[in-house]
C-alpha cells in the first residue's frame, strides 16, 4: 500500500500519539507486511524474537513496541500496540467505502450488464464484458476486455481483473483477510486495505473466494484454473499456469509458482512456496515448502513414492503383529 504523498515519520507519530527515532524528516512512500516490504515502507514488529527480522527487512521504518538502535538509514515509530497503530495508519489513508454504493445503470460500451448489477465509484470496464444478475463491483475496480462475471459475483474494492477473465457464480474476490490479534478481550481485525490482481486468461469456479491482501495485493497468475470451492488466503501469490481443484484451501502469505497443480482437497498453511511444476495429490497436507518438479502425497505430504512405501509398510503391520503374537505364544507353551 503506497501512501501518497509520502508523509514523514514525525507526522506519522504525531497522527498516532506515539514517539519515533531518526531524522524528523524520514519518509514514509508505504506500509505493508513484513513479507512483502520493500524500500520506503514501513513494517510492524510488537514480538521480540521477531524485532531483528522487521529491523534488517527491506523495510526503512519499523513501528514497534520498543525504543532499540535502528540500522543505518532507519527509523522507528515507537508504540504500544503496532497492531492497533498500523491499523490507524492504514484506514486513515485508506478509509473503508459504504458497502451499499453504487449505480447499478451505467452504461458501458459493447458491454453487457444486468440491471440488477450493483457497480461502485469510478469503476473501469472493457469492452465486450459480460456482468451477470446481481452482481457486486466495488469502488476503483478495474475489468478488463471480454471477461464474464455470471450472476451473484462479489467483486470488492480495488480489485484488478485482466482480460478474458471468467468468474463463475457466487465468487466472492477481494474478501477480508482472516488475520486476527489474540487480546485479552477476545480478537482484534487486521484491516484490510490491499487488493487481488487477476491476471489474464484466468478461470474462476463458482464460490470460490480470494481474499485481498491486507496492505499489498493478492494475485493469481495468467492462464491459471480454479475449480469450485477453493479458498485463497490474502497476500498469497499464485503463478501462472497452475491448476486448482475444488475444495482446495491456500492460507494466506503463501507461494505457489508457476505450472503448480493442486488437487482436491489439499490444504497448504501460511508462509511456505510450492515450487514451479509441483503436483500435490488429492488431500495432501502441506506443512513446509515444497521442490518444484516433484509429485506430493498424504499428511503430511511427501515425495509420492515415499509415502506409498510407507502406506505399504503400514499396510503389513496388522500380519506383522499377528505373526510374533504367534511366535510368542508358541515360546510359552513349549516353556
Amino acid at each position: 500500500m503506497k501512501l501518497t504523498p509520502p508523509p514523514t515519520i514525525q507526522q506519522l507519530a504525531e497522527l498516532l500519539g506515539a514517539t519515533f527515532v531518526g531524522d524528523a524528516n524520514h519518509l514514509v512512500t508505504g506500509i505493508n507486511e513484513i513479507h512483502r516490504v520493500e524500500a520506503g515502507d514501513l513494517t510492524f514488529c510488537d514480538v521480540e524474537k521477531y524485532y531483528a527480522k522487521a529491523l534488517n527487512s527491506a523495510a526503512t521504518t519499523v513501528l514497534i513496541n520498543k525504543a532499540v538502535e535502528p540500522p543505518a538509514g532507519k527509523a522507528l515509530i515507537v508504540s504500544d500496540d503496532p497492531f492497533r497503530d498500523y491499523n490507524r495508519i492504514t484506514e486513515h489513508y485508506q478509509p473503508r467505502p459504504n458497502a451499499g454504493t453504487g449505480n447499478a445503470n451505467q452504461s458501458r460500451v459493447n458491454c453487457t450488464i444486468h440491471p440488477t448489477a450493483v457497480i461502485g465509484e469510478n469503476v473501469q470496464i472493457g469492452e465486450r464484458v459480460e456482468i451477470g444478475a446481481h452482481c457486486f463491483i466495488g469502488n476503483n475496480c478495474v475489468i478488463g476486455n471480454d471477461c464474464i462475471l455470471f450472476p451473484n459475483v462479489s467483486l470488492y474494492e480495488n480489485c484488478v481483473l485482466g482480460n478474458h477473465v471468467v468468474v463463475n457464480s457466487g465468487a466472492v474476490i477481494g474478501g477480508e483477510a482472516f488475520y486476527f490479534k489474540k487480546r485479552p478481550y477476545g480478537r482484534d481485525k487486521m484491516l484490510t486495505k490491499g487488493s487481488v490482481v487477476i491476471e489474464d486468461h484466468v478461470d474462476i469456479g463458482a464460490n470460490t473466494t480470494i481474499d485481498r491482501g491486507v496492505s499489498a495485493d493478492t494475485r493469481i497468475g495468467e492462464y491459471t484454473k480454479i475449480d469450485n470451492l477453493v479458498q485463497i488466503g490474502h497476500d498469497t501469490i499464485i503463478g501462472k499456469r497452475c491448476v486448482i481443484a475444488a475444495q482446495a484451501g491456500i492460507a494466506g502469505a503463501s507461494v505457489v509458482e508457476d505450472e503448480v497443480i493442486i488437487w482436491g482437497q489439499v490444504g497448504i498453511p501460511s508462509d511456505v512456496v510450492i515450487g514451479k511444476g509441483a503436483i500435490l495429490q488429492a488431500k495432501s497436507g502441506v506443512i513446509a515448502s515444497l521442490e518444484g518438479g516433484k509429485t506430493y502425497f498424504g499428511a503430511p505430504a511427501k515425495e509420492f513414492k515415499t509415502k506409498w512405501r510407507e502406506y505399504a509398510a503400514l499396510a503389513q503391520l496388522p500380519a506383522i503383529l499377528h505373526k510374533l503374537h504367534a511366535e510368542e505364544k508358541a515360546k510359552s507353551e513349549e516353556q
